[in-house]
């Protein structure tokens, strides 16, 4: 039987939550979902409009007939990261978590072993953000997806620390998304935000995990991922080596080694869309640490899926089911 094609970046919008004002209370400025249509919707964020999303969001026969075009066997199916609410007090993030999770769990459940369902927690509170985890999967949920950071508090934060450690102890694999880019003038055009500021979100992610010490203080054993191919890490590597060797006083930060020494701690996806961007990826984080994301169904996504993979031709067939299956089933713990 040939290996399963798993995509492990996908989002999710389940339709039917309630007015979070009233569910989780603080007030205005809470996402909220306009139905234009059977087919169309509008995810708002006050009065303002967010993203237009269409059925593939929260329609599971359209989204598995996507993958059977796709020749994807299986999603993992993760919440759209305006819905994080990082920036809301935890009483009320919890809630909200609570209301996305059982939404995406019973979108999921109609086909288990296709749609792989990760939840989402409140970050700014270790405490409840290990409890909504636990919960989550003892219900049927796989893994978590956290955004990169938690306003100023990166993923080196000894809060954050806490809840990677657990999520290391429980088994739980870990999606890191990009979300709440810096805003103004010169990155509010031309989407400049996910152009620029989704890759740099993730790169100085990594290295808060690498300089800031917590992949020395969090055990090998946790499976975190990174979106959108590690950002610009992987094509930054060599100028974050030689800084941290030439100014050791300062680069340093509380890391016991070099950057390099980290890059089998985590794993990248394979949104890169370019062949040439793929190899290099490929030559940096090495044929093990790599997986197959698409961004699925937003239109900054890649479909079909896994194409830049099928079509890289530098890749030998055993490096190609790498990065298109058996990488993704160690991620998830299912090889």
């Amino acid at each position: 039987m040939a290996a399963p094609i798993v995509d492990v970046h996908t989002h999710v919008v389940p339709k039917g939550w309630p007015s979070l004002t009233e569910a989780c209370g603080g007030g205005d400025g809470w996402p909220w979902l306009r139905v234009d249509s059977e087919h169309e919707a509008m995810i708002m964020v006050g009065e303002s409009e967010f993203r237009a999303i269409g059925r593939q969001a929260w329609d599971s026969y359209t989204r598995l007939t996507d993958m059977r075009d796709d020749g994807v066997d299986i999603q993992v199916v993760s919440p759209t990261p305006v819905f994080f609410s990082y920036d809301r007090p935890a009483e009320q993030a919890i809630k909200c978590a609570r209301i996305f999770n059982d939404l995406t769990l019973s979108l999921t459940q109609g086909a288990p072993e296709s749609l792989i369902p990760f939840c989402q927690v409140p970050l700014q509170d270790a405490d409840l953000a290990c409890e909504e985890l636990d919960r989550c999967l003892a219900n049927g949920h796989a893994g978590v997806e956290i955004g990169n950071h938690v306003g100023d508090r990166d993923l080196d934060d000894p809060a954050v620390v806490t809840f990677l450690q657990h999520c290391a102890a429980a088994g739980a694999p870990v999606f890191v998304h990009p979300w709440d880019m810096q805003s103004g003038p010169r990155l509010n055009r031309w989407m400049a935000q996910w152009l620029t500021g989704m890759p740099a979100e993730t790169h100085l992610s990594i290295l808060a995990l690498i300089l800031g010490g917590a992949f020395d203080r969090v055990p090998p054993s946790l499976k975190i991922c990174f979106a959108h191919g590690g950002g610009s890490f992987a094509f930054w590597l060599g100028r974050a080596e030689n800084a941290w060797h030439r100014r050791n006083d300062v680069v340093r930060g509380r890391s016991e080694h070099p950057p390099s020494h980290y890059l089998d701690r985590f794993f990248v996806d394979t949104v890169v869309f370019d062949p040439a961007a793929l190899r290099l990826l490929v030559e940096v984080m090495g044929e093990d640490r790599i997986v197959l994301g698409s961004d699925y169904p937003y239109p900054l996504g890649e479909r079909p899926a896994g194409q830049v993979v099928r079509k890289a031709d530098f890749l030998s067939a055993g490096q190609r089911t790498k990065l298109l299956s058996t990488n993704a089933l160690r991620l998830l713990g299912r090889a």
